[in-house]
């Protein structure tokens, strides 16, 4: 079998364990047996168009990622509190350290934010995605400072936080939330179910209303309906395929998606 279908099935095998999925859970999702996605991941078996974008909405990516065959950014969770913010450094493989304080504030933000809205039917993984970004961009523009500070990733479905995925397997190694497959009108759904209350003290009065207001104006919607919307936000429709979104670009927002007035001067 030449390289490229020993180089994509390694990345399938990557992304698959990136997302903390078994190859009896990729192949219920594609209709296949467990013994074929071993032998793509072993790049035995090629993969033809339709599995592969089936592949692309598994691992919540665009099939341009999966082709390219570039690697994720290296998500490292830093114990230290020592920097503010997340900082990505150019390397071979970017990589993307989250301090400890950043960590602690993604952590009780998604804990708030599944005791909250995380039992209704349409709020899964895609949903959680929006609504993370929606928090962190509509603070970012309202007060100029980061509340998460997550880096969000454009992709075909909307922005995705990089970190999630790490930020995840640590929490449920740490038994603080749990994941649950299931379907939502026959399509594959993930969802997250908190193990305990969020630290309340850890976020500020201005952060919680933030949050709230997100969650009262977008968890109602779906996976297709809230990455829709996604995509009519100028930081989103501005950033390029597969690049970071800068925050800064939420001072170009227009209506309905602006949350800040602006004086006229």
């Amino acid at each position: 079998m030449d390289t490229i279908h020993k180089r994509l099935g390694l990345r399938v095998k990557e992304m698959r364990g990136l997302r903390g999925l078994s190859q009896k859970q990729v192949a219920e999702k594609l209709g296949l047996k467990r013994s074929t996605i071993s032998q793509i991941e072993s790049g035995d078996r090629k993969i033809n168009a339709d599995e592969l974008l089936k592949l692309s909405r598994i691992f919540k990516v665009s099939p341009n990622n999966l082709l390219n065959l570039e690697k994720e950014p290296e998500v490292v969770l830093q114990e230290s509190e020592e920097k503010e913010h997340i900082e990505v450094k150019s390397e071979q493989r970017e990589r993307i350290n989250v301090p400890q304080k950043n960590l602690e504030k993604f952590k009780e933000v998604l804990i708030y934010i599944l005791n909250k809205v995380g039992s209704k039917a349409n709020v899964g993984e895609t949903v959680i995605y929006k609504l993370l970004y929606f928090i962190d961009f509509d603070f970012y523009e309202k007060y100029e400072g980061q509340l998460i500070g997550a880096t969000y990733i454009k992709n075909k479905y909307g922005p995705t936080p990089v970190e999630f995925n790490k930020i995840v397997e640590k929490m449920i190694e740490d038994k603080e939330i749990e994941r649950i497959e299931s379907d939502y009108y026959s399509y594959p759904q993930t969802k997250y179910l908190p193990l305990r209350k969020a630290k309340l003290e850890k976020l500020k009065a201005i952060e919680i209303e933030v949050i709230d207001d997100v969650l009262n104006k977008l968890s109602d919607m779906n996976a297709t309906q809230i990455s829709d919307y996604s995509h009519e936000d100028v930081p989103w429709l501005t950033t390029e395929e597969e690049k970071m979104i800068d925050y800064e670009l939420v001072f170009y927002r227009n209506p309905p998606y602006s949350v800040r007035e602006y004086s006229e001067d």
